[in-house]
């Protein structure tokens, strides 16, 4: 009979042993008995519990999540090890659209405190700023869209962008053909960014994509271009970026990731450059959380059982 451990992933106890009555499901909470070689694990990464169990050895281990740069090696020496690859695609792709909406229509430069000067500034197109630029609103309909890293994550941020009638570009490391309609693929970075109004970082941090944003490729992009990192913050050269913003005062960066994490130097020039809108690795938030892993295991268990292939297998020498 297969044995599933289970460490900090709320309900997931209870959801197992109602849809799995042939599996022996077991809280590591408390639990002092010994972990087969042949079990499965499905534990949150905070949980002191499930690192314990990794590291006592199991078959087959189901990490709630996806990046695996930070993982503890002992949640990686499993026999298979998979991952929750699209998991929190839906809340990083609306929090990736919250960001291009609040470019397009300059938030928060374009909000009001007071009432504009003269009876027709109420409806006025543009407005210039302090600093002497002028800004307006822009529609998405007919921008570009870049998409670098065509996973789980950057297919649900392509089918938002077709949707609001954008101009979808994608680049992956395979030449698999693109899963979903409209989009079109270009297979290097630099290709990408040309005449892109939007640039999305979603691929792993791997030694390739380390510090893939550069000088020379930031050198390519268009004025005024937006660059959104939900990846890791590991894929951009910090002061590549800063000279980069310094250069172009429309150009913009919308970074839920950054090196290190936390950020707790209070003078870091990310806190205080205007262009930059930074939040605490938070896009993922949205929904129950762990609710999508949930759900994903459910399905994998039942191929295990029936040995179907898995999804979400890990392929350590590519480190993703």
């Amino acid at each position: 009979m297969t044995t599933v451990f289970v460490g900090g992933v709320p309900g997931a106890v209870a959801r197992l042993t109602e849809e799995f009555p042939d599996v022996t499901v077991i809280d590591l909470r408390g639990y002092e008995g010994e972990i087969p070689s042949d079990a499965v694990l499905f534990a949150s990464h905070l949980s002191a519990e499930g690192l314990a169990a990794a590291e006592s050895g199991v078959f087959w281990n189901a990490l709630p999540y996806t990046g695996i740069d930070s993982a503890h090696p002992a949640h990686l020496s499993a026999t298979i090890v998979t991952c929750a690859r699209g998991a929190l695609a839906e809340p990083i792709a609306e929090y990736v659209f919250t960001t291009i909406l609040a470019k397009n229509r300059n938030f928060p430069e374009f909000w009001i405190k007071e009432p504009p000067a003269g009876k027709w500034a109420w409806n006025i197109q543009e407005r210039e700023l302090s600093d002497g630029r002028s800004i307006q609103p822009l529609s998405l309909s007919g921008q570009r869209l870049g998409i670098f890293g065509f996973g789980g994550i950057g297919q649900q941020i392509a089918r938002l962008g077709l949707a609001f009638g954008m101009d979808v570009v994608a680049c992956r490391r395979s030449d698999t053909p693109s899963e979903i309609e409209g989009v079109r693929l270009v297979t290097s970075i630099e290709a990408l960014i040309e005449d892109t109004d939007h640039l999305v970082l979603c691929a792993p941090h791997t030694k390739s994509t380390e510090g893939i944003v550069n000088a020379t490729l930031l050198g390519r992009a268009k004025p005024g271009l937006h660059l959104i990192n939900v990846a890791r913050g590991t894929l951009i050269n910090d002061e590549a970026l800063r000279t980069w913003l310094d250069g172009d005062g429309a150009a913009r960066a919308s970074l839920d990731v950054c090196e290190p994490e936390p950020l707790l130097n209070p003078e870091s020039w990310l806190y205080h450059h205007d262009q930059v809108f930074l939040t605490p690795h938070s896009s993922w938030m949205g929904q129950p959380y762990m609710a999508s892993a949930l759900d994903q295991f459910c399905a994998n268990l039942k191929r295990f059982l029936s040995g179907q292939p898995l999804e979400g297998v890990i392929d350590l020498t590519l480190g993703y």
